[in-house]
């Protein structure tokens, strides 16, 4: 009985207007499926830049597909990153005021 003043200041501190909240993108914010998608891109290039046919001679001497790799795996960790650190916080009343169907 003795918690009981401390949960109902607790409820009372809660914002009780849901208009005013906010949440995560999460998956479905762009720089997450980009950073995936360059990363997917970035370690088969990295597979093939390793055991596959380096091709020196057409590439002047580089293996072009491992420095590829590398570039595409470290713009995924950025995005990825980027993402993670910054997220992209939507509304919750968006859906129903762009015309789509209300978030559970």
């Amino acid at each position: 009985m003795a918690n009981m003043p401390s949960e109902g200041r607790a409820r009372e501190d809660r914002p009780t207007e849901a208009r005013g909240r906010k949440h995560v993108a999460g998956l479905f914010d762009i720089r997450n499926v980009i950073g995936l998608l360059l990363g997917i891109y970035g370690l088969i290039l990295l597979f093939m830049g390793i055991f596959g046919d380096k091709s020196l001679d057409r590439t002047g001497g580089v293996n072009a597909n491992l420095w590829a790799a590398i570039v595409l795996l470290i713009v995924s960790a950025v995005m990825l990153l980027w993402a993670r650190f910054r997220p992209t916080y939507v509304p919750e009343g968006a859906a129903e005021e762009a015309g789509g169907e209300p978030a559970v």
